[in-house]
C-alpha cells in the first residue's frame, strides 16, 4: 500500500511541477510571440514615405494604437537608427518628457543595434540587467517584458519599436493557472489516494488469501481451491497454487494408499510365511524326535523344500522389484527369436493351467524377432501367464506372437474373471490385488507380480496395454521396440 502511495505521489508531482512549467514558458513564449505581432503590424500603421522621400513616422498614430491596447497593458516605444552626439539614438516615441513613469530605455546598445541591422529581434525582461537596466527605468516602475523589432526602408534598417507588457500582468495569468493547477493536483491526488487505497486494500485481500490458503497446506489441508480469473499475475499465482496443492493432495493419496497396500502385504506376508514357517518347524521337530514314521520322511523332507522355496520366492520379488525400481538391473539385450521361449513357458505352466481346468493356446509358428534381455523377457511373459491361470478357472488363455512396425508385440488373453474400471488402474501399483480374496493361492501371494512386469517393460522402453471387462476376461498386450542401432553387415563370399 506504502508503495501505492509512493509512486502516485511522485507521478503526481513530476506532472504537476512539468505542467506548471511546461504553462509558465508557454505564456511567456505567447507573450512575446504576441507583442512581436504587434511591433511587426504597427509599422505598417505609423510609418510611411514622404514626398521627397524621406522616412517618417506618425506619433499620433502610435498614441491611438496604444490608447487601444490600454486594458492590456501594451507600451510602445519607437528608436530612429539615426544617431546624434548628445543622445545617441534618438527615441522618437515617445517624446522624453512625455509619460516620465514609463519604464523606457534611454539608449540601446551599439551590440543590440548590430543584432537588430541582422534582422533578429531581441527578447528580453527590464529587471535582468541584460537588455534594459534598472537604472534606465525611473523610479517606481514595474518590470516589463519587452520586444525589440526592427524597421527597415529599402534594405536599411531606419528605426527600432520596443513593445513592452508588463510583468506583474503576465505574472498574474501565470498565478491564476498555478492556482487552477494546484486546486485540479490536490483533488487528483485525494481521488488517486483512495483509488489507490481500494486497489491496494483489494490486492492485499488477494494475496492473504494466498498466505492464508499456503498455512492450509502447511496444516496438511490440501483440499484447498482458491478463485482464479486468468486476469493478472496474483491469479496465475492462485492457479499455479491450486495445481500445487491437487499435486500435493494426490501424493498425499498415493502415499496414503501405497502405506495401506504396504501394511495388507506385511500382513499377507507375515501369514504366508507364518503357514510355511509353521509346516518347517513341525516337520524338523518330528524328525529331531522321530516322531514321523521312516516311509514319511522323504515326504516330509520334499514338504519342507516346497515351503523354503515359496518362501525364497515372497524375499526375490520384493528384492527382485526394488532393484528394478532403482535402476540396479542392467539389461543384456539382444535380438532373438520369441517363440522358443515362449514354448518353454508354456510348457511349464500347463501342468499349472490344468490344475485350474485351463487351456494354453500359443498361437504363430513363424519365427518373431524381439529386442530384449532374454531372462527378463521371461520373466515377464511368464508373470502375465501365470497371473491369467490365477484368475482364470475352466477357460482358455491364448498366447499370440507377431511383428509390428519396428517392434514386437505379445498378446496374452484370457476368459477369467476380469476386472473393473477402477482394478485396471491400480494392477500396476505396487501391493495391489484385484481379487484380496485370493491372497492364500499358490501364485501372486505378494501383489508384486504386475508391478515387476511394468517396470521390467518400461526399462525395455517398451509399452504395456491392459483391457478388460468384468465377468468376461482380460488382455495384455506387450511391445518391445527394435534396437535403433546399426546391424553390423555379413562379409559377401566372392565367387
Amino acid at each position: 500500500m506504502i508503495s501505492f502511495f509512493a509512486v502516485i505521489l511522485t507521478v503526481i508531482f513530476i506532472v504537476g511541477g512539468t505542467v506548471l512549467n511546461y504553462y509558465s514558458n508557454y505564456v511567456y513564449s505567447s507573450t512575446y510571440d504576441q507583442l512581436t505581432g504587434y511591433g511587426q503590424n504597427a509599422e505598417r500603421l505609423v510609418a510611411r514615405t514622404s514626398s521627397d522621400g524621406h522616412y517618417q513616422i506618425n506619433a499620433e498614430t502610435i498614441r491611438n494604437i496604444e490608447t487601444v491596447f490600454k486594458n492590456q497593458k501594451v507600451n510602445f516605444a519607437i528608436y530612429s537608427a539615426a544617431t546624434n552626439q548628445t543622445n545617441g539614438n534618438l527615441r522618437v516615441y515617445p517624446a522624453p518628457n512625455e509619460n516620465a513613469m514609463r519604464p523606457v530605455p534611454l539608449h540601446l546598445t551599439k551590440a543590440y543595434w548590430q543584432t537588430l541591422k541582422k534582422s533578429e529581434y531581441i527578447r528580453d525582461v527590464s529587471s535582468t540587467g541584460k537588455l534594459l537596466r534598472m537604472d534606465q527605468m525611473p523610479t517606481g516602475a514595474q518590470p516589463e517584458a519587452y520586444v525589440v523589432v526592427p524597421w527597415f526602408y529599402e534594405n536599411k534598417m531606419i528605426a527600432a519599436v520596443v513593445v513592452s507588457a508588463r510583468i506583474a500582468d503576465i505574472n498574474s495569468n501565470i498565478n491564476q493557472i498555478e492556482s487552477n493547477m494546484f486546486v485540479a493536483l490536490i483533488i487528483s491526488l485525494v481521488l488517486a489516494l483512495i483509488l489507490a487505497y481500494l486497489l491496494a486494500r483489494y490486492q492485499v485481500s488477494r494475496v492473504n488469501q494466498v498466505r492464508h490458503a499456503a498455512h492450509e497446506v502447511a496444516d496438511g489441508n490440501f483440499d484447498i481451491d482458491l478463485p482464479s480469473k486468468h486476469r493478472d499475475e496474483i491469479d496465475d499465482l492462485a492457479s499455479d497454487f491450486n495445481i500445487m496443492a491437487k499435486s500435493l493432495q494426490d501424493s498425499q493419496n498415493e502415499i496414503e494408499r501405497q502405506e495401506e497396500r504396504r501394511k495388507e502385504f506385511m500382513a499377507n506376508a507375515a501369514h504366508e510365511m507364518r503357514t510355511p514357517l509353521t509346516t518347517i518347524n513341525g516337520l524338523l521337530e518330528g524328525l529331531a524326535y522321530d516322531a514321523i514314521p521312516e516311509e514319511s520322511k522323504g515326504k516330509s523332507i520334499e514338504l519342507m523344500r516346497g515351503e523354503t522355496k515359496r518362501l525364497i520366492r515372497l524375499v526375490n520379488e520384493n528384492l527382485d522389484y526394488e532393484k528394478i525400481r532403482t535402476g540396479q538391473i542392467r539389461l543384456s539385450e539382444r535380438e532373438f527369436d520369441a517363440m522358443e521361449p515362449l514354448h518353454n513357458i508354456v510348457t511349464q505352466l500347463t501342468q499349472k493351467a490344468a490344475e485350474a481346468k485351463d487351456k494354453l493356446i500359443l498361437e504363430g509358428t513363424a519365427p518373431v524377432q524381439v529386442y530384449a534381455d532374454y531372462d527378463r523377457f521371461v520373466q515377464i511373459i511368464f508373470n502375465v501367464i501365470q497371473n491369467a491361470i490365477q484368475f482364470t478357472q475352466n477357460g482358455q488363455i491364448t498366447i499370440k506372437a507377431e511383428r509390428g512396425f519396428h517392434e514386437a508385440a505379445f498378446t496374452i488373453s484370457d476368459t477369467g474373471i476380469g476386472m473393473t474400471p477402477d482394478q485396471v488402474r491400480n494392477i500396476w501399483d505396487r501391493y495391489y490385488k484385484a481379487d484380496p480374496s485370493r491372497k492364500n493361492t499358490k501364485y501372486g501371494e505378494s501383489g508384486l507380480g504386475l508391478s515387476i512386469v511394468h517396470s521390467l517393460v518400461k526399462q525395455h522402453g517398451g509399452d504395456i496395454k491392459v483391457h478388460s471387462q468384468l465377468h468376461e476376461g482380460t488382455t495384455f498386450k506387450i511391445t518391445f521396440p527394435d534396437s535403433t542401432e546399426p546391424k553390423e553387415e555379413k562379409p559377401k563370399l566372392e565367387k
